[in-house]
């Protein structure tokens, strides 16, 4: 699994011009599924989007000191099956993507252990699926990106 995260001071989801959802300071994060990925994703990529530190201390004194949760602030996520894309020349190809029915299964399993994990109404996401507009104003700009499988071969030098 994989997550775009990007630090927001707004972003917003629109479909066929309807206003889906939108958030002010906090994660907006684009979610891509494996054709592997299982709970062991989820639950990774959970306990990272509440944990990871991307905003400084409330005296300004440390960066990177504060998390979505001490800000009590809302994540807006959504699903990118094109995360896990494959150049062949100059077509992508998509064989490492979960199929549609199975990863709405998984992405609608982590967005209820977001909500269960933090608080029902600062999570939102888009529709999947759809296509969407996806208006971000990142903050920073800061950008990270997460693979779950740098945990699953070890390759993740972060402290659990």
């Amino acid at each position: 699994m994989r997550a775009v995260i990007q630090r927001v001071l707004r972003a917003s989801v629109r479909v066929s011009d309807e206003l889906i959802s939108s958030i002010d300071r906090g994660l907006c994060v684009l979610i891509g599924i494996a054709n592997d990925d299982d709970q062991t994703d989820i639950d990774y990529i959970v306990r990272k989007l509440l944990t990871i530190r991307l905003w400084p201390s409330m005296d300004g004194t440390k960066n990177w000191n504060r998390n979505v949760v001490d800000l009590d602030s809302s994540l807006l996520c959504i699903s990118q099956f094109t995360l896990h894309a494959t150049l062949k020349g100059t077509k992508p190809d998509y064989h490492l993507s979960m199929s549609g029915e199975q990863s709405k299964i998984l992405y609608e399993k982590l967005l209820n252990q977001l909500k269960q994990s933090y608080k029902t109404d600062k999570i939102f996401d888009g529709q999947f699926g759809a296509m969407m507009a996806v208006n971000i104003e990142n903050d920073g700009p800061v950008t990270i990106i997460l693979d779950s499988r740098s945990k699953k071969s070890g390759a993740s030098a972060d402290n659990e």
